[in-house]
């Protein structure tokens, strides 16, 4: 992505410690290392994410990010009225987003809840878009341990090959963090193959500083990617919270070799917002995250304004959301 301004970053990098394996061996450890993290200033934080969202993106790098969006998003339904045939239409716009052109590229993934992964695999099969499936009492989590994985497992055995979990929220808040630790190793454990995005439901978490605490811990534990929200509480993913994570990420992988990968999901509707995100991507963690495998965008409505934006750049006029399906 080509972008030419000096990055603004002055957060604190993360020191390695002396023996990582040994954080998450007692409570105290793991409470140490949370709570040693650097401190993320709020002020800082927010203004940065300000600047990088006034970044302009034009012609060919406009066009250029508005694919690599496109790529990144997965479709998402979860709704208590999702039916098989809402969720075939969902997996039919996710194989051709513009069916007037096909040279449109596909999304990453369709994201359903795990009654509806047997239907959603079988419509997607053979075309390289994952399946997603929220589990583990999506969206408050709150149920027995027992219960999230066999929510786990069943999604996995339908065909799901991603699952999005959610983390014990009041656990964490509480200061129990081996026990959301342990809860994370355990699902990652029972979904197998499939990756495991750890949602941390940050507009519950109160603070950056406990949003930089709970990536690292999903991270620690094994997830896969870490991802802001269920969507289903205000406020959803914002860009200094995203901010936050990705730094995370970034530091993570120089601590520990492992690249994990970002999840924004929940009120991301637009293709100016949508760029906002690539721009930070870029410039926080780097270009080796502005892939599909490492970045994603969970949206239900942000393809069609993607759409639209496409059909103006290559026809020279809006096209309007009537030409696109309703999601």
């Amino acid at each position: 992505m080509t972008v030419t301004a000096k990055s603004t970053d002055t957060s604190p990098r993360v020191e390695r410690p002396t023996d990582l394996a040994d954080v998450a061996r007692s409570e105290a450890a793991l409470r140490t290392f949370l709570h040693g993290l650097p401190g993320v200033d709020q002020v800082g934080a927010d203004a940065r994410a300000a600047t990088l969202g006034t970044r302009s993106i034009k012609t060919s790098a406009k066009k250029w990010a508005i694919d690599l969006a496109i790529r990144m998003v997965d479709l998402t339904t979860l709704e208590g009225a999702d039916t098989p045939g809402k969720v075939r239409a969902i997996c039919a716009k996710a194989r051709r987003p513009d069916p007037a052109d096909p040279t449109c590229p596909a999304v990453a993934a369709v994201c359903v809840y795990p009654s509806m992964v047997a239907t959603a695999a079988e419509e997607l099969r053979g075309t390289g878009i994952h399946v997603a499936s929220v589990a583990t009492a999506f969206p408050s989590g709150q149920a027995p341990l027992a219960v999230k994985l066999d929510d786990t497992r069943a999604a996995v055995s339908d065909g799901a090959d991603e699952i999005d979990m959610v983390i014990s929220r009041g656990a964490f808040l509480a200061g129990r963090y081996m026990e959301v630790f342990d809860e994370i190793v355990a699902v990652k454990q029972a979904a197998g193959a499939a990756h495991l995005k750890v949602i941390l439901e940050t507009g519950e978490l109160a603070t950056y500083d406990n949003v930089r605490r709970a990536s690292w811990l999903g991270m620690l534990a094994g997830g896969d990617f870490i991802k802001t929200s269920t969507g289903k509480i205000t406020p959803a993913a914002t860009l200094p919270v995203t901010l936050v994570m990705l730094e995370a990420v970034r530091d993570f992988r120089s601590v520990t070799g492992r690249q994990v990968g970002v999840k924004p999901a929940g009120g991301i509707r637009t293709s100016k917002d949508a760029i906002k995100y690539l721009v930070t991507v870029n410039e926080t963690a780097g270009e080796d995250w502005l892939d599909p495998d490492w970045f994603r965008f969970g949206a239900s409505t942000l393809l069609n304004d993607l759409l639209m934006q496409r059909t103006k750049m290559a026809t020279g006029r809006y096209s309007g959301p009537d030409y696109f399906t309703l999601d």
